[in-house]
Parts: C-alpha cells; structure tokens; sequence
C-alpha cells in the first residue's frame, strides 16, 4: 500500500511541476520584460508610451489619416526592427501581409493608427518570437518596432 501512495504522490507532483512550470516561466518572462520596457523610458524619458493590457507598450508618432485597419487587413507597411535599445535586426520596405499572419504585437499595436500614420512598439518576447527567437533574433528578445503604415485594404 505504501508503494502505491508513494507512486501515486510522485504522480501528482511530476503532473503538478509539468503544468505550473510552464506558466510560472511565462509569468516571470513577463515580469522581466515589463521591467526592461520600463527602464529604457526611465533612460529615455522623451518617449511617452502607453501600455496595453497585453503588456505591449506603444507609441503613435503620427495618427495618419482615415479608418483603422484591423485583424483582417492586409497592410503595407515600411518598418525597422530592433533589440531594444540595441541593434536592428531587421528591416523591411513596402512590406505587405495579412495582419493576422504577424507577431501578436503588430496585431495589437498597429490597428492603433490610420494609413500615413506612425507607431512605435516595444515588445515584451512573448508578444514577438518568444522563447524560441527568430533567425538572428535571440529567445525572450524585448523588441522595438517602429512602422510607417503606408496602407491597407
């Protein structure tokens, strides 16, 4: 009896480790993200940024003109993307895509402005490339984003 509630009790506790770990990971990423947002406008203090309740943090430079687009736009858009801070990563010129086929950041932050409008974002990993990174782009990269939206239809 006592080895089937040892086994049974190794049971719980590997299950209960299995879907806590996971989440508790999450949770702290998180929390270490938002506390490196939060320093580099301490460091930056002409940036006033607005945080949404995803934790992304955005900046409309410029509102642009006409109706927002949304999930199922497909925008045109000119952008630069960089560590936060650091180093550009990437970078893209009358990059056009549907807006539900990119990080979750761009389909929070950009329906924030008009065609002809401007938007920085700076983005917790989880709303980017994650754990896993991307190409040159590390695991649990803080990101800037800074997009022109030339378009959408």
């Amino acid at each position: 009896m006592k080895k089937y509630i040892l086994l049974l009790s190794a049971i719980i506790i590997t299950l209960a480790s299995c879907n806590n770990g996971p989440s508790v990971e999450m949770a702290q990423q998180a929390k270490t993200d938002d506390s490196l947002i939060k320093a580099f406008f301490i460091s930056n203090p002409t940036i006033k940024a607005t945080k949404d309740p995803s934790g992304l943090y955005y900046q409309v430079v410029t509102q642009g003109t006409g109706a927002y687009p949304n999930e199922n736009s497909v925008i045109k858009v000119n952008y630069t993307c960089s560590l936060m801070g650091g180093r550009r990563y990437d970078a893209g010129s009358d990059f056009s895509s549907p807006l539900s086929g990119l990080v979750k950041a761009w389909q929070i932050g950009v329906p924030h402005v008009k065609a002809g409008g401007n938007i920085i974002l700076y983005v917790p990993s989880r709303l980017a490339y994650g754990t896993t990174g991307a190409g040159p782009i590390p695991e649990n990269a803080v990101l800037t984003f800074d997009i022109d939206l030339i378009s959408f239809k």
